[in-house]
């Protein structure tokens, strides 16, 4: 908004020339995403405590060690919500169809999360939306989100894959392409909901996804550095650096309220919208591929699921003491805290791996 407002003026007030600037603008949306998250976690924090009484609902089969958080109020992806949109409303540029695109799908995915959580928090189980409903919806979501990106997007980036280590090429899917950015950003957004299930778990490696990401954006989005690079140079794309910006922001200022131990979760609200919009910048950008290396660990817990899962139903054994992976370390025994910091330690490590790519070709 102040881009669109003040950007304008430049020519007769020099010192709003900054405002042509991502650099500055992806800084401001990260201060701005941190003072929001300050200025209204507390308060928000305890009206979700008094009016969720008992708080998020415990699994019963889960860890011991989880009942001592009975009472820690969840839908904390609100605060994270609102510091991504004062991020990014006060500082993108709102001419730019990606921005509002982004915007949808975060807020779409947010809602099929609030949802989710008001629902188990009035059964009092960890039971919430119906599984089918959920999945329809998010789907449907997904489906418009990447319908509007081919309508914006020129040839013959429209339905094409680009693979990662491999100069200037695209694969064309066709009509294929909206079920596979559907999956891509459903799947994504599932992801994180997964491993969203210890103190401050999810959420440090959403940041350095979208550091990540911000990064890929500013370089798609300029065709010098997509020319000496020899990737794909998306128009317009760049201005979601500022989004992810707000998103490292909108992180960082959840995280000082989640970490261990956290005085809220963020529920369904913040891990299905998070992740799904890392799926649509993923998709946006035409790094759909990468976001499985830079998101390595939310695939990682996802398979520990799937993998639980089929071999109890074709076998009647279990791989894991209990899934997804996070859970199944504590059930060894190791202490939360060691667990969360050693996932954080491999989203660092996939993150550069995923930035490697770019210049690997």
């Amino acid at each position: 908004m102040l881009y669109n407002l003040l950007f304008p003026l430049s020519d007769s007030i020099g010192i709003f020339n900054i405002f042509q600037y991502l650099t500055f603008r992806a800084g401001a949306a990260i201060v701005t995403a941190i003072l929001v998250s300050f200025l209204v976690g507390p308060l928000l924090i305890r009206t979700l405590r008094a009016r969720q009484g008992a708080g998020q609902p415990i699994r019963e089969d889960g860890p011991e060690t989880h009942f001592k958080k009975q009472g820690t109020p969840t839908m904390g992806g609100f605060l994270i919500l609102l510091g991504v949109l004062s991020g990014t409303l006060l500082w993108a540029d709102l001419t730019n169809a990606y921005v509002w695109i982004i915007l949808f799908v975060t807020v779409g995915f947010g809602a099929v999360g609030f949802v989710d959580d008001f629902m188990k928090l009035r059964s009092r189980s960890s039971k919430g939306f119906p599984t089918k409903i959920k999945f329809i919806i998010e789907v449907a979501l997904a489906l418009v989100a990447a319908y509007w990106v081919t309508t914006i997007a020129e040839e013959p980036l429209t339905n094409g894959l680009a693979l990662p280590f491999v100069k200037a090429m695209l694969v064309d899917l066709g009509w294929f392409f909206l079920p596979f950015a559907a999956f891509v950003v459903v799947g994504a957004s599932n992801s994180v909901n997964l491993t969203d299930g210890l103190d401050g778990l999810a959420i440090v490696p959403i940041i350095i996804a979208a550091i990540t990401f911000a990064v890929i954006c500013y370089v798609v989005g300029n065709t010098v550095f997509t020319g000496y690079l020899q990737i794909h140079y998306v128009a317009g794309v760049g201005e979601l650096a500022v989004f992810c910006a707000a998103m490292v922001g909108a992180g960082l200022g959840f995280l000082w309220f989640n970490a261990p131990p956290a005085m809220v979760f963020m529920g369904d609200t913040g891990s299905l919208s998070m992740g799904a919009a890392l799926g649509a910048v993923a998709v946006i950008t035409k790094h759909e591929l990468v976001l499985v290396i830079v998101g390595g660990l939310f695939v990682l817990e996802t398979v520990s699921v799937i993998v639980q899962v089929t071999s109890f139903k074709l076998t009647g054994h279990r791989v894991f003491q209990m899934a997804p992976l996070h859970h199944h370390y504590e059930k060894k025994g190791y202490a939360e805290s060691t667990i969360v910091i050693r996932f954080w330690i491999v989203a660092v490590i996939l993150a550069l791996a995923g930035l490697a790519t770019l210049k690997l070709r």
